[in-house]
């Protein structure tokens, strides 16, 4: 076997679902986000709904379009770099691939086109519904993807024929406790990424001193769903955790910087992990039983160590125990900001508070940076096993795949995803500049007879033009 053509392999398949994490992650969460929107707009009639609406949804297109390109060579991978694994999962990972196809990408494409096409074509609860549709669709893709990469974690289910994983018992696949416990944690994941890229978005409008109306709904519905969801996101990660100190004690122990074992466990705040020697540098440690505590909720419990594990079981061990604490940081600091910001907001001081602004401006990377870094952690640290603890990475791998190949592919995958994510960011970032689009046209159509007009559909009606013919 080529090792360095296994490397190059997981380098690119690293890299290509590093790259088309990001799109998934932020679409699932503005789809969500703009079916509330409209819904609000029906509801109170307010203009200002449907311009954030029509604005947002132009983002969510590009986004949704990149990420469907970045997602289609993700296939192709499993045939050119890792047919074996093809071959010996596809009666599990087939099946659940095509359900995420035809269930999900079909259910969301199909609407979205009525999004795009279809504003004065349909009645407005049919748009609504279609929205709704269209987030629906993007979450039982992200419902199947988990499944998937959950039996790769933790496989169940199924039995060994002429040397391929078949399913012997389908709701051990579908309903598997870990299941349940991952797919909620990316889903509020994906909540957060849309909530405090739309945050972040309303704070940018409020220092600079455009787009009021709009910016303060931004504001003030991000930060909002942000203070709401951030607990539940931290208890699912906490189960999350469970799952791998029962399952996985090895990478719970990589996490951990985690040596010999300990009864009860101590807990690594932070330190160096020397592999070579087997210690931690620089540690700054819990004493027992807080380990025990976070990791099996006990006082008592025993935790595994590394040295209690072969050494060719061990995943790397660095890159899931730094991943781990800066997905944490990143978490920590999301929820300091949407509580602190949401109160304010509730104050009606947000809005003067330019040094939080700013940081709220600044916090749109951080869901992004915790979900690559959470992918990380779950990913490497599953190691060396790609079916764990029944199928190697290594014996995944195509058979007679020679570094050329796998260098040439792997070229041709960062220069082209490079160039897509460039111009679509480029894009994304002209459109945000630009702000929401007022339309007075589309007023009257959201207009509800004989209410009041607010201070936020003020900020909607235009100026009167002091140009023209007989002026």
């Amino acid at each position: 076997m080529d090792m360095t053509a296994l490397l190059l392999s997981r380098i690119q398949f690293a890299f290509t679902i590093t790259f088309h994490i990001i799109f998934p992650s932020f679409t699932i969460g503005l789809a969500a986000w703009l079916t509330v929107i409209e819904a609000m707009a029906l509801a109170t009639g307010r203009p200002v709904y449907r311009v954030i609406f029509e604005f947002w949804l132009k983002i969510f297109g590009i986004a949704f379009g990149m990420g469907v390109v970045s997602g289609i060579v993700m296939a192709f991978q499993f045939g050119t770099n890792w047919s074996v694994l093809s071959k010996m999962t596809g009666p599990i990972q087939g099946p659940l691939l095509m359900y995420e196809t035809f269930w999900a990408f079909m259910l969301e494409a199909s609407f979205f086109g009525v999004l795009i096409f279809g504003r004065s074509r349909v009645p407005p609860w049919f748009y609504l519904f279609s929205t709704a549709m269209v987030a629906l669709g993007t979450t039982f893709s992200a419902f199947f993807i988990m499944v998937n990469n959950s039996w790769m974690q933790v496989p169940s289910g199924y039995v060994m024929e002429n040397g391929a994983f078949v399913p012997d018992d389908w709701t051990k696949i579908l309903f598997n406790s870990v299941v349940w416990s991952r797919f909620p944690h990316m889903l509020l994941a994906a909540y957060l990424t849309g909530a405090f890229c739309v945050a972040a978005t309303g704070a940018w409008y409020v220092l600079r001193k455009v787009c009021h109306a709009e910016a303060r709904i931004m504001l003030r519905m991000g930060l909002g769903l942000a203070a709401v969801l951030m607990p539940i996101q931290l208890l699912f990660g906490h189960l999350n955790g469970e799952y791998v100190n029962t399952y996985q004690p090895s990478k719970m122990a990589a996490i951990e910087g985690r040596w010999n074992d300990e009864k009860p466990g101590s807990e690594v705040l932070f330190a160096w992990p020397d592999v070579e020697h087997r210690r931690n540098l620089f540690a700054i440690t819990l004493p027992p039983p807080l380990g025990s505590l976070i990791d099996s909720d006990s006082l008592t419990a025993a935790e595994t160590g590394l040295n209690s594990i072969p050494p060719e079981n061990w995943p790397p061990v660095v890159l899931p125990f730094f991943a781990f604490r800066i997905m944490v940081g990143c978490g920590l600091v999301m929820l300091g900001l949407a509580w602190v910001g949401s109160y304010l907001s509730y104050k009606h001081r947000l809005a003067y508070n330019r040094p939080l602004l700013w940081l709220t401006f600044f916090s749109f990377p951080l869901p992004f940076i915790a979900i690559i870094t959470g992918w990380f952690t779950a990913e490497v640290g599953r190691q060396p096993w790609v079916v764990f603890g029944v199928l190697r990475t290594a014996d995944a791998m195509t058979p007679f795949l020679t570094t050329t190949e796998a260098t040439i592919s792997l070229v041709i995958f960062c220069a082209v995803y490079a160039f897509i994510f460039l111009f679509g960011t480029f894009y994304i970032y002209r459109l945000i500049r630009t702000g929401p689009a007022r339309k007075p046209f589309e007023v009257p159509h959201l207009a509800v007879p004989n209410r009041p007009m607010s201070l936020a559909d003020e900020e909607l009606v235009p100026e009167p033009s002091h140009t023209g013919a007989g002026e």
